[in-house]
């Protein structure tokens, strides 16, 4: 093996980055880089025609470019991490996909003149059996994650996905009050 050789990080892990790091290049609008704003500063919700669905898989995919760094994962236990951080965000947007749609029921059948109350009675059901199912398969996707995390890069990965959670609430929140400046302009 070649000196040089040592210096380089394996090919496969080298690849995984790289295709972490294309997505989210495709993802953030030139224009946000033109700027100079990072993809968790809040530019990227004041640009027209970005959709909520673009917005939020560009903030995953930032959080998964943070996570190596924050949790100092190793390269080697990087591909795993990386898959099982992807498991617990699909899950979670799936039930949160799941229960936007039921809830969206509920309010139009609770607004109707004459509410059928079966129908009423089956979405809250659904909504209990989601909030069941989906509690069961976040938590299989923590237990999957942990797997590959030593006891204190877990703690580390809870406080890291609360700072995560508070920083896109205050994309959301800055992406609103510019929209109000717009409206009153």
């Amino acid at each position: 093996m070649h000196h040089e050789d040592t210096l380089r990080p394996p090919r496969d892990l080298f690849t995984m980055k790289t295709v972490v790091l294309f997505a989210l290049c495709a993802l953030v609008p030139a224009a946000v880089f033109a700027q100079g704003q990072p993809p968790g500063g809040g530019a990227p919700l004041e640009q027209p025609g970005v959709s909520p669905a673009e917005i939020q898989r560009m903030f995953d995919a930032y959080a998964l470019l943070q996570a190596q760094d924050q949790l100092k994962i190793s390269d080697e236990h990087y591909p795993q991490f990386l898959s099982r951080f992807k498991a617990l965000q699909d899950a979670r947007r799936k039930a949160l996909q799941e229960r936007t749609r039921i809830i969206q029921d509920l309010r139009r059948l609770a607004s109707d003149a004459q509410p059928d109350e079966t129908q009423i009675k089956d979405r809250l059901k659904a909504l209990q059996e989601l909030e069941a199912r989906s509690g069961v398969e976040v938590r299989k996707a923590y237990d999957g994650i942990d797997q590959v995390l030593d006891v204190g890069q877990q703690a580390k990965f809870r406080v890291f996905e609360e700072m995560m959670e508070r920083r896109k609430l205050e994309l959301v929140t800055r992406a609103r009050q510019a929209n109000r400046l717009k409206g009153r302009l």
